[in-house]
């Protein structure tokens, strides 16, 4: 039987094991999707954790900035302020990341990735979430990046990834296809396929902060037109 003292220090040990495990699910989460101005933008992967890496693609780090990093020229050119979690290859541990995103303030988080599987008929996109406040957002990213011709649905779901279950503003997980699988890891090896795929997220952002139809939108001379300061493109002014 446990002496007097070893059930002390039983319960205490069990009391700090329990404060431990609850610690990461008290995050208190802010709905920032009707005022977002800032995107942190990551690109998963990078230095010496490569990712999915497989025949049929480049290995997951290089594809995952590529994206990214055309990702946030768009963004930047719709207006947005963007913070990248990573813009070289380097390796970012995943708790720096959250920490990156929770920092900037008025935000929403977006991370890029691709999939992987044994089994090579297995492809498609992917969008995960974590808080219910991040769900319009991935279920307008999923709508819009299966406009691209040959991408199969894969579906919208939540997770408990750690870049979206610790992180206080509206936060998404893109898997833009299974480099595992002949099709969409030959389309992750196209610049011209990765740049559409960096257009159709940021047109996923831009509408879910401003509305529909703004994104490449024409120029507005009157009528509540918010002009670009870098004068590479105009938004009309959000009615929400």
């Amino acid at each position: 039987m446990l002496s007097h003292a070893s059930r002390g220090l039983l319960f205490f040990a069990l009391l700090a094991l329990v404060s431990c495990s609850t610690t990461e699910t008290t995050v208190s989460r802010k709905n920032t999707l009707r005022t977002f101005n800032t995107v942190v933008v990551d690109a998963g992967h990078g230095g010496k954790d490569s990712g999915a890496s497989r025949r049929f693609g480049p290995p997951e780090k290089v594809v995952t900035l590529d994206v990214a990093q055309r990702l946030n020229r768009k963004l930047r050119e719709s207006q947005f302020k963007t913070v990248m979690t990573r813009s070289s290859d380097v390796f970012i541990p995943l708790d720096q990341r959250v920490a990156i995103g929770n920092r900037q303030s008025n935000s929403v988080f977006v991370s890029i990735h691709f999939n992987d599987s044994r089994r090579r008929g297995i492809r498609g996109i992917e969008t995960y979430y974590s808080s219910p406040y991040a769900a319009s957002l991935a279920q307008r990213i999923q709508r819009k990046l299966l406009t691209i011709r040959g991408m199969a649905n894969r579906g919208v779901r939540p997770a408990r990834f750690r870049v979206l279950r610790n992180a206080v503003y509206p936060s998404v997980l893109v898997e833009c296809g299974f480099l595992s699988n002949r099709g969409d890891g030959g389309r992750a090896g196209s610049a011209g396929h990765r740049d559409l795929l960096a257009d159709k997220i940021s047109e996923a952002i831009v509408e879910e902060r401003y509305g529909a139809g703004v994104y490449n939108a024409p120029t507005r001379m009157a009528g509540g037109a918010v002009p670009d300061p870098q004068g590479a493109r105009t938004l009309t002014a959000p009615s929400r």
